[in-house]
């Protein structure tokens, strides 16, 4: 059996994670997309990414980005760099004096787009502490803070966990620890083995979650405890976190470098 067959079959038999359950969707979208931004890193080992597609976030920011996180973000291309066989690699390190460094790419200024199709074909790295995430804010950040402005989490990752992903919407009355959440996980598998499409498609009553073009999960207004927030233009978001409220923090037997290896990231409007 082929691994997209394997996956579309573990997720059939609802697969138990953390308590809860992905069942398959019904009435599956039937959707044609054209693509409209993307960025498949092409270049020379070592270099940034494309400064006309990607700025940086820079240091450690307020109480660890909001999150207790350990490691102060950089544009040292020994943090983000491509890799010169077609991948962006972004790696979290561990001085000798125990301090943590890593990188958190986003498209904040430069293109923001509202609904459509977003994907990246990932491989993400393993280890307690380590939180990879390919994710979305809205374009209004800046302006009305967060949660007001919107989070849609297309792939984040618990290190130690490396068999579950997670696709998330964060919003006024549903933040933080009360995010709407579902896990989806692989049996005798692992998502560090291999890299994996995460993807979300999104309109103006619906956000749908991906992984391998499996539709496991789908988010409506309905759904929310508070207000829908998601209907106006977002930019997309890359990093990997060291420790913080979500997955806790590193060990021991925790790798450095801890390498998250990105293929692309395509933008689709629909047609």
């Amino acid at each position: 059996m082929n691994k997209s067959n394997k996956l579309t079959l573990l997720a059939i038999i609802a697969i138990s994670v953390g308590g809860c359950k992905v069942e398959p969707i019904q009435n599956l979208p039937d959707r044609k997309y054209e693509l409209v931004w993307s960025d498949e890193f092409e270049g020379d080992s070592g270099v940034n990414p494309n400064a006309l597609k990607w700025t940086y976030d820079i240091g450690t920011g307020q109480n660890g980005w909001g999150n207790n996180e350990l490691q102060s973000y950089t544009n040292n291309p020994q943090n983000v760099s491509i890799d010169g066989t077609g991948n962006l690699v972004i790696s979290a390190l561990k001085s000798s004096s125990g301090n943590y460094t890593s990188a958190r790419i986003k498209t904040e200024g430069l293109f923001a787009h509202q609904f459509g199709r977003i994907e990246a074909r990932i491989k993400t790295p393993t280890g307690s502490g380590i939180w990879p995430a390919f994710w979305m804010l809205g374009a209004d950040f800046k302006d009305v803070g967060w949660p007001q402005c919107g989070e849609i989490d297309i792939m984040e990752q618990k290190g130690k966990f490396s068999n579950i992903t997670y696709g998330s919407i964060h919003g006024p009355g549903y933040a933080g620890g009360q995010a709407i959440t579902t896990p989806y996980g692989l049996e005798d598998n692992r998502f560090d083995a291999d890299f994996n499409v995460y993807a979300v498609e999104w309109g103006e009553n619906y956000i749908d979650f991906f992984v391998n073009n499996f539709l496991y999960k789908r988010v409506t207004p309905s759904d929310v405890t508070g207000e829908w927030v998601f209907n106006k233009p977002f930019f997309i978001i890359l990093n990997v976190a060291v420790g913080g409220n979500f997955v806790g923090p590193p060990n021991i037997n925790t790798p450095f470098p801890s390498s998250m290896y990105i293929d692309y990231v395509k933008v689709y409007k629909e047609i």
